[in-house]
């Protein structure tokens, strides 16, 4: 494996990697790095967890070195599926946009429009946005995309499963038409090729994964529960050693989970959309700093969730869709480490999750749950909670409202000249 220097990064953005630990780039960088640093249009494909946030924003802030910023006209652009992979993109990439003497700034909904727009008068190099509220400081005119010069996608598969892929044309048609194009996506097929086509010139194809994203150091286990006993073996697992990820379906039915598994004794958290954006950071921050070692969370919000040292994921409710299996399944065996996946099936379910798991490309291993079962315990580390209740967490303060953009057309204040 070729060194970071060896690859072309710049010298204090080896420097930084080194002082982080860093000790050679994973496979997904090595593979990419040479082209998109040379400015080629790029398609890449990692599984999660491989190292691909450093790979095209290491290259994208390397592009971005010794130019001039500008107010509210940023030269490069990463666009994401949700707030949480915003946020955490714009954290990885932070450290090393300082040694380069660049600055980035979130462009997400939920969090204030009018602070955004001031980071952006007062200038950026680097947005990294949500396409919602990127289109909305557009429609403002807060932001002009004319000096785009490199344009990062990434997980393009999930904005297309999202509805975002209109918003996301717009944007880039708003962005110079011999601008650099990084995508990276799960899948490079169907919208997403489409997508290909339409703005990326010549692209180099770089898959160090495939297609179904499997992982070795990912174990998958289906575990066979009887509906009645299920939230006896939820919760023994929930009270296991170790950041423990569990994935329902619905917005209510994470909060009643949380709920119910304090009144066990266990130290749990909700994730999902239905809560304010200061609330969802928040959660992830406990859970990060191992505060609370259990999070609860729908599909919405499991792209967002990059967290290291999950050592199980749980589908306390099987997804529906293959893609949705393997979003879920990556928020563990990140980076090279160990993992496991664990898909709670109750016997009406057992049909539905066999073909699921066969599209996702999955052999998973079968066991019986039950309550204090040896497999149970042998599998996840389930253990009897304490059952002594936890009292429920204080009540977030409401959220502050964010100045919503007026659209076009509306009545609008005189701005300042």
């Amino acid at each position: 494996m070729p060194t970071f220097a060896e690859l072309g990064l710049p010298a204090p953005v080896v420097a930084a990697l080194a002082e982080r630990g860093f000790e050679a780039p994973f496979p997904i960088q090595a593979a990419t790095w040479p082209d998109a640093l040379a400015g080629r249009d790029l398609l890449g494909r990692g599984q999660t967890g491989s190292g691909k946030t450093l790979a095209f924003g290491l290259a994208v802030l390397a592009r971005l070195a010794g130019g001039r910023r500008t107010p509210q006209r940023p030269r490069g652009l990463v666009l994401v599926p949700t707030r949480e992979l915003a946020q955490q993109v714009d954290e990885a990439l932070v450290p090393f946009a300082a040694v380069l003497g660049l600055r980035t700034t979130v462009v997400v909904g939920g969090l204030s429009f009018a602070k955004q727009a001031a980071d952006l008068r007062r200038g950026v190099d680097l947005v990294v946005a949500t396409p919602g509220r990127l289109t909305d400081h557009v429609q403002q005119r807060t932001i002009d995309l004319g000096d785009i010069s490199v344009t990062a996608l990434d997980e393009a598969d999930r904005m297309a499963d999202m509805g975002f892929l209109p918003q996301v044309r717009a944007i880039l048609d708003r962005t110079p038409a011999d601008g650099q194009r990084l995508l990276f996506s799960a899948t490079l097929d169907g919208a997403v090729g489409a997508l290909v086509t339409r703005y990326l010139t010549d692209p180099v194809t770089r898959s160090v994964a495939p297609p179904t994203g499997s992982v070795t150091t990912m174990e998958h286990h289906l575990l066979h529960v009887d509906g009645e006993a299920k939230q006896q073996v939820v919760a023994e697992i929930a009270a296991r050693d170790g950041r423990t990820i569990l994935f329902v379906r619905t917005k209510h039915g994470a909060d009643k989970l949380v709920k119910r598994l304090r009144r066990d004794g266990i130290v749990a958290g909700a994730l999902h959309g239905g809560k304010a954006q200061n609330a969802r950071t928040r959660a992830i921050e406990a859970f990060r700093s191992g505060s609370v070692p259990v999070l609860v969370a729908t599909d919405v919000a499991a792209r967002g969730i990059h967290v290291d040292d999950v050592g199980l994921v749980v589908h306390v409710d099987p997804p529906a869709d293959p893609k949705d299996y393997l979003h879920r399944a990556g928020r563990t065996a990140r980076a090279g480490e160990n993992g496991v996946v664990v898909t709670l099936v109750t016997p009406e379910e057992r049909h539905d999750v066999d073909r699921m798991t066969r599209q996702a490309g999955i052999r998973p291993a079968r066991a019986e749950a039950v309550p204090g079962g040896a497999e149970l315990v042998r599998i996840t580390g389930a253990r009897e909670p304490s059952g002594v209740p936890l009292a429920p967490p204080a009540p977030a303060a409401p959220p502050q409202r964010s100045r919503r953009p007026q659209r076009p057309g509306g009545n609008r204040r005189r701005r300042a000249a």
